[in-house]
């Protein structure tokens, strides 16, 4: 059986139960995301139960490729209980179209390597589609680039 330690706990438990890097959490302190914790007699951060939930949320919409400034405003909808599920909704949805956009950027990154990947031969000779392509000089603006 785990015996789990009672709050307030250390940033180096804290790090553990979350599997965050402490200068992570440091630096969402830094940024906002995380309040300050408070401090221990000997100066030593001591956090709450509240600072786990907030890391674990932070961390979740990280790994669902959250910004941090999205993350930032959906915090602070739910810091201010100003939000709806609509709002978030709108929010998620938003988030879906950007993914989409870069899921179009790529796939069109994929086709142009494999574009110049299919122009080479794989001989050992001195000269090779793939590097000859990446000297070729960009195209204007207005133009989307591989």
């Amino acid at each position: 059986m785990e015996i789990r330690k009672k709050f307030p706990i250390s940033i180096g438990a804290l790090s553990k139960r979350t599997d965050c890097k402490i200068e992570t959490i440091r630096y969402y302190e830094r940024q906002g995301l995380l309040p300050k914790p408070p401090r221990s007699a000997g100066g030593h951060r001591i956090y709450p139960e509240d600072h786990l939930k907030r890391l674990t949320f932070i961390r979740r919409c990280r790994n669902l490729g959250f910004t941090m400034a999205q993350i930032r405003e959906l915090l602070g909808l739910v810091d201010e209980h100003q939000y709806s599920c609509q709002d978030i909704k709108t929010l998620t949805m938003d988030h879906v179209e950007e993914i989409r956009e870069k899921i179009g950027t790529l796939q069109q990154l994929e086709q142009a390597l494999l574009q110049m990947a299919a122009e080479c031969s794989g001989d050992s000779i001195p000269s090779c589609p793939v590097i000859d392509a990446l000297y070729q000089p960009l195209k204007q603006s207005g133009q989307r680039q591989p």
